[in-house]
């Protein structure tokens, strides 16, 4: 048992690391609207694993930002919701781990790719509701054309959440499409 769960960590923790990396890869329009493509990894992860392997997962992502100096600072409170916090809560996505991997036993392709879009949604949802919370109290002074900090937030943070969204449940579905058992930890096959 002791082997097996060492395996899951291990597992989490060199996805958490491709995740950083895959940060590094410049998808940025301007300085407020960013497609993260660590999202991929952290998702396939989650839906392996479940929400409790993809919350510490996710939660080992947003601290390796501090060391790769992808942290972008202005209180201590805003860094430790726009990292530490919302970065953990993409491991949400593994809240329907268990009902994806049932329909992918029982071969029902459409229940399949219903429960990976909801849990990419889940995921991103959650995470980018954090960093909506931080663009409007932390970063609202920088609200660009005098909009207000809430509405500019929301329509930033909004485009961001929905794209990393979308590119995250498209390369989802197309991993789905290859080999539906990489959300099937080999474990448990």
């Amino acid at each position: 048992m002791r082997s097996s769960t060492t395996k899951i960590w291990v597992e989490g923790t060199i996805l958490a690391a491709l995740a950083m990396v895959l940060s590094f890869i410049p998808v940025d329009i301007g300085s407020s609207f960013s497609i993260s493509l660590g999202q991929i990894p952290m998702a396939v992860y989650a839906l392996r694993r479940g929400p409790k392997a993809g919350l510490l997962a996710a939660f080992i992502w947003g601290m390796l930002h501090f060391p790769t100096g992808k942290v972008y600072f202005l209180s201590v409170i805003q860094v430790l919701i726009e990292y530490p916090l919302a970065f953990t809560f993409v491991g949400l996505t593994g809240v329907v781990a268990k009902q994806l991997q049932q329909a992918i036993a029982e071969g029902n392709a459409i229940v399949a790719r219903k429960q990976i879009v909801s849990g990419v949604l889940i995921g991103a949802f959650a995470r980018y509701f954090w960093h909506f919370v931080a663009g409007w109290v932390f970063w609202g002074t920088y609200a660009l054309w005098g909009m207000s900090p809430i509405v500019f937030s929301f329509i930033m943070n909004g485009i961001s959440g929905l794209a990393t969204a979308i590119v995250t449940t498209i390369v989802l579905l197309v991993l789905y499409r290859m080999n539906p058992t990489i959300f099937v930890p080999k474990d448990t096959v």
